[in-house]
């Protein structure tokens, strides 16, 4: 038994945490605002500026795992002219729609290592846009493009559900025909229509709102989490080890003995009690006739030669479930302490060869019906074995099992020990 409890602990001790598919959020949303640059093409004698305040964008993201993700996101402002002097007026709206892919840069070069609270995104992809100057010679003038993008975005972590970001990200235009002022056309024997023609860039500061019932979002996961250190199996080890020291020998761990100093051979219940299985005063592995009443000076056996007196106690003693042979989770292999049920059967079927025994096999709730079922009848045969290798005629004995025994509190580890049993039925 306590190599059965100690596996089981050991085992529980090593799985620290769940399934990773389901310890962390997959969703954020993205809201970002800053500066954009346009870049080129200008015409002649334009200028914008190093920073222009004027770009928002919002993004919905889903990373598949905590390395890699996607986004889809839609970015919107406004470019228009630097202030210097005599330099010329121009604005020009833009928007556009990108379905990006997504790299947790951090967890690729194990930032975990040194630092949980900063970390870094790489992104990339493409999609569609619209450039609309508002002033000079092609006011008004829809320019429909793609555009090719990539960024870096830095996080810190703000809490489990918000991170504060910092982006920067450049752009280039496909099929642009005018100039970012508006003022001039892209003419094509100096750039190919369909290639990219124009390029520009934006820096942002913005929040990632984390989505999700877990705690923590994949670009704050780190796998490694969920397992032990050595240091910590090696305490939780030593405490196991500890608390399933069995200071008295009876098979019962400490933790569960509710009579830790029982003597030396004591014949004990499922809880570490000494056994006095007929109740008159002698425990079991004292008294020789342990089903029967009897004095002490008579080594706990009656003092009358009552065949059927004997029997009746027999039979007594087992309605009151004294007598039962007891077996670990999921096994067919009786508890040491409790296989000597099976040899005081023995005994009394011997001293009694007019009677017959049938041996009734349980198992508990936990799992499926039929596999219950089945080990029920495991365990009723595994005794049945044990009683014909001692002597006793097999044609005396029938077996069957019984499958789970529902009368038994199924939430409590004591109760479903208690149901794990094989019982005699006198006949």
């Amino acid at each position: 038994m306590k190599k059965l409890l100690l596996s089981t602990l050991m085992a529980g001790a090593l799985a620290v945490g769940a399934n990773a598919q389901d310890d962390f959020n997959k969703w954020s949303i993205d809201v970002n605002g800053g500066f954009n640059k346009a870049m080129t093409p200008m015409t002649p004698g334009f200028y914008s500026p190093i920073v222009n305040l004027g770009h928002g964008d919002v993004g919905v993201r889903y990373m598949f795992n905590e390395k890699f993700g996607a986004k889809l996101d839609y970015g919107f402002g406004r470019f228009a002219e630097a202030s210097q002097d005599n330099n010329p007026e121009f604005e020009t709206n833009y928007y556009r729609l990108n379905l990006q892919g997504v790299v947790n840069l951090g967890r690729m070069m194990n930032w975990e290592t040194f630092s949980r609270r900063f970390n870094l995104l790489g992104h990339a992809g493409a999609g569609i846009g619209r450039i609309t100057p508002q002033q000079n010679l092609h006011a008004d003038f829809q320019d429909n493009v793609y555009n090719l993008m990539a960024g870096i975005t830095g996080q810190i972590r703000l809490s489990d559900r918000i991170a504060l970001n910092g982006d920067i990200t450049a752009i280039a235009n496909g099929r642009q025909d005018v100039a970012f002022d508006g003022a001039s056309a892209i003419t094509p024997e100096h750039f190919s229509y369909y290639g990219p023609k124009a390029t520009w860039w934006t820096g942002t500061l913005g929040l990632s709102f984390y989505l999700g019932g877990n705690s923590t979002h994949a670009d704050w996961y780190v796998a490694e989490d969920k397992y032990a250190t050595k240091e910590e199996l090696a305490t939780q080890i030593g405490e196991i080890r500890d608390m399933l020291k069995d200071s008295d020998g009876d098979g019962i761990p400490d933790y569960l003995d509710k009579e830790p100093n029982t003597p030396a051979g004591a014949r004990v219940d499922a809880f570490g009690r000494t056994l006095d299985s007929d109740g008159d005063g002698i425990p079991d592995h004292l008294d020789e006739c342990p089903f029967v009443p009897g004095p002490a000076s008579n080594q706990g056996c009656p003092v009358e030669d009552d065949e059927d007196r004997e029997t009746d106690f027999f039979k007594q003693a087992i309605n009151d479930g004294y007598v039962n042979v007891y077996f670990a989770f999921d096994s067919a292999k009786p508890l040491g302490y409790s296989s000597s049920a099976a040899n005081y059967v023995a005994n009394f079927m011997k001293r009694n060869p007019g009677v017959n025994v049938e041996l009734k096999g349980y198992a508990d709730e936990l799992g499926p019906e039929n596999y219950n079922q089945r080990l029920s009848e495991r365990r009723a045969k595994a005794v049945y074995d044990l009683l014909v290798a001692s002597g006793v005629d097999s044609s005396r004995l029938t077996y069957k099992g019984y499958g789970e025994d529902t009368s038994v509190d199924k939430r409590s580890a004591d109760a479903r020990q208690l149901a794990r049993r094989v019982s005699f039925e006198v006949q």
